[in-house]
């Protein structure tokens, strides 16, 4: 065997998972042969086994499924796959009622497939360590648990017990695990050898158990909170699918095939259960949507948390102490991240006034944790110490970060770069926060435009995972990678990309508030416009997204754009949505929610509604629309967008397009990504939509020969 060690020594078979050249264990092919192999010499020693041991050679316990391998099926695959999926759980089941104790000896992480794997234990012991996650994340990669997870945890907690753990993949630490009764022991995890600890304890309870089995097992055996035909279970059954497809809109299946693989497993035994199971599983498996989403959330994130993006050969970094210049929402809200993880800060503004204004932002946050029992208050305390409001410039001296976050202007944002640079400790770096302004034309204002970086975080701070990170024409590889480090101290994910007007995400966000607005222009209802973007999985429509960000502020950068232009001697040619825009704040004088009036009114106390002036306004009753064309508009012309910021070298690569337009402008989680999008569907069949598109509605659907070059050779293969 590649994959596992069976050793036999006093009556113990211990089965050691020990995947040659990889650093975790998963369930690939090899692994699936060698257990079958490992089961068969189990039974084989049946007579001289007392008990069995499942450990792990490796830091971590098991990591679960193969998803390269899996990122390679197709749906002719998906009767192979059933039969593979059904084979590993024959051979778990064999282990189980073999009528010897199995005890799982968990040395660290075991998610998924892993998670799975200690299922098979009638006994778990876990290192006591809160940073080792155990649970079933299959959800957000588009599958369902399938090697007995769903029928298990459902089997431990019961229907309504297991839905956060399956439905909403709700991970937990071996002490949460032990309060679920879903581990059995803790052992220390500071001794001299955790392995030998482990192999004690699971000793013990095998000589203390000899004729242990699984709760579902016994004859008295009951379903936690009851069965689908429990009254209470059943009403809980009857608008579960309902407030489901609310929330995923249809776009996600599996969601909806584990809450059926739940129910129907309960109402029939368990060898029936786990074979609904698999059936779900092997459908989701080879569909479009898990591929997206393992796609990109699994091995596009891995490559931003490992750094893909970040300039080698320079070594890790974290500030010590960072000045932001600016206390309004977006100053507030880094100075509260940086306090949170322990990064003294100095938020500065004009006035002391705005610069406490600020931090009280911090104050509130944290009460809320408090009261919320999530929060002590000497850790409230301490945060807010961290956190220094002052009206004085001087204060930021010996910062090894500053960071500007005021007003998008840019003479204002050349003024305090020029009297805070100076401040900066020794080989410390400055960064602008603009969303819009190209970060090569800022650096003009930088003493050292090769220690002068954009760092875009996206509002709420607080909330939003995604920095964009911007390299302008001179900034040096170390001022990259250190505000790559920065950012991932933050908790944060990090995009690299090279400067350009709006840079990735803005651009591209631009592209679908924009398309919105030129729908609108055209006479297509706005209620069809918000609802088809809803459809197509954005978070909300294009026309709520402008009021939020307020059209006085597109109004702003369009002039801004349009100065710059004429600066270099050029005209630039407002599109469509612009002018729409423009209209509504100069001519309408609706300049968006803030200014409590946009595409929406908002009545005091009550929820807010689209201005009724936009029918008589915009619709045109004659005007021809299909919904599908609507979706597809919004979608397709950020993925072009993105396609070109590729082609243009604003992108570098396919992960940091798609994790960006994930968490930064909300593009929808199944398609895995503005470029996944492209891919999924196959940049031929992408292509010939596009021209439709760009046939019927214009130029911002065209695709050139050098992007689609780009973009089937960034095509990425497994």
């Amino acid at each position: 065997m590649k994959t596992i060690r069976y050793e036999l020594h006093d009556g113990i078979a211990t089965l050691t998972f020990d995947e040659p050249g990889s650093p975790v264990n998963t369930m690939c092919a090899d692994w699936q042969r060698d257990l079958t192999t490992a089961t068969g010499l189990v039974v084989r020693d049946k007579a001289l086994i007392q008990g069995i041991l499942l450990a792990s050679a490796k830091s971590t316990f098991f990591a679960g499924a193969d998803l390269k391998s899996t990122m390679r099926l197709t749906p002719a695959d998906a009767p192979r796959v059933f039969a593979e999926i059904e084979q590993t759980k024959k051979n778990f089941r064999t282990l189980e009622t073999l009528g010897v104790p199995v005890v799982s000896c968990i040395n660290g992480a075991a998610l998924g497939g892993g998670w799975e794997v200690a299922l098979v234990g009638h006994h778990r012991v876990v290192v006591d360590n809160p940073k080792i996650q155990l649970g079933l994340p299959e959800i957000t990669l588009g599958l369902i648990p399938g090697a007995t997870g769903i029928t298990k945890m459902t089997r431990l907690l019961g229907l309504m017990g297991a839905q956060p753990f399956i439905l909403e993949s709700k991970l937990f630490n071996p002490r949460e695990a032990l309060e679920l009764g879903l581990v059995h022991q803790l052992v220390p995890a500071n001794g001299d050898d955790v392995a030998a600890s482990l192999r004690t304890a699971a000793l013990l309870w095998i000589t203390a158990n000899p004729k242990a089995q699984h709760p579902w097992d016994a004859k008295d055996y009951k379903i936690p909170g009851g069965t689908p035909a429990n009254p209470k279970i059943a009403g809980m059954l009857t608008v579960a699918p309902a407030m489901l497809k609310q929330k995923t809109r249809g776009l996600y299946p599996a969601p909806e095939a584990a809450l059926a693989a739940m129910a129907e497993g309960a109402m029939v035994d368990y060898d029936t259960a786990t074979r609904i199971e698999s059936r779900y599983l092997a459908k989701l498996i080879v569909s479009p949507v898990a591929r997206n989403m393992i796609n990109t959330f699994f091995f596009n994130m891995n490559a931003i948390k490992s750094g893909q993006s970040r300039p080698k050969d320079v070594p890790r970094y974290r500030p010590k102490k960072v000045g932001i210049l600016g206390a309004g929402m977006m100053g507030a809200g880094i100075a509260y991240t940086q306090a949170s993880r322990g990064i003294d800060t100095v938020l500065e503004d004009v006035s002391l006034e705005n610069a406490q204004r600020g931090k009280l932002y911090s104050a509130r946050l944290t009460q809320t944790r408090v009261d919320q029992g999530r929060m002590n208050p000497q850790d409230q305390q301490s945060l807010l110490e961290r956190i220094r409001p002052t009206a004085y410039p001087s204060d930021l001296q010996g910062c090894d970060l500053i960071i500007e976050a005021v007003f998008e202007n840019r003479e204002l944002k050349a003024t305090v770069t020029h009297e805070a640079e100076p401040l900066l400790a020794e080989g410390g770096f400055f960064a602008s926060n603009t969303s819009t302004l190209p970060i090569s034309g800022l650096a003009q204002a930088s003493i050292n435009p090769a220690k002068f970086i954009g760092i875009h975080f996206f509002s709420p701070v607080d909330k939003m995972r995604l920095v964009e990170i911007i390299r302008g024409k001179e900034t040096d590889d170390e001022t990259v990678a250190r505000a790559y480090d920065y950012v991932q101290a933050l908790g944060k994910l990090p995009i690299v990309v090279n400067d350009s007007r709006g840079f990735y995400t803005s651009r591209t966000f631009g592209t679908f508030v924009m398309e919105g607005a030129a729908m609108l222009g055209e006479g297509i209802p706005a209620p069809v416009i918000e609802n088809a973007s809803m459809q197509a999985g954005m978070p909300v429509g294009p026309l709520a997204v402008l009021d939020e960000t307020a059209l006085s502020l597109s109004v702003h950068v369009l002039d801004q754009t349009r100065a710059d232009f004429a600066a270099e001697g050029k005209a630039y040619t407002a599109t469509p949505g612009e002018l729409l825009v423009e209209r509504m704040v100069k001519e309408l004088n609706r300049a968006g929610r803030a200014a409590g009036a946009g595409f929406y009114d908002y009545p005091a106390g009550q929820k807010k509604t689209l201005w009724p002036e936009l029918k008589p306004l915009f619709e045109k009753p004659g005007h021809a629309w299909e919904l599908q064309d609507v979706k597809d508009r919004l979608l397709y012309r950020q993925a072009v967008e993105t396609a070109r910021c590729l082609a243009e070298g604003v992108l570098t690569s396919v992960h940091d397009g798609n994790i960006g337009s994930l968490f930064g402008i909300g593009f929808p989680a199944w398609t895995g990504g503005a470029l996944q999008f492209i891919y999924g569907m196959g940049i031929d069949t992408f292509e010939r939509r596009c021209a439709g598109l760009a046939a019927r509605h214009g130029p911002g659907f065209e695709l050139d020969e050098a992007t689609l070059r780009v973009i089937r050779h960034h095509q990425p293969v497994y």
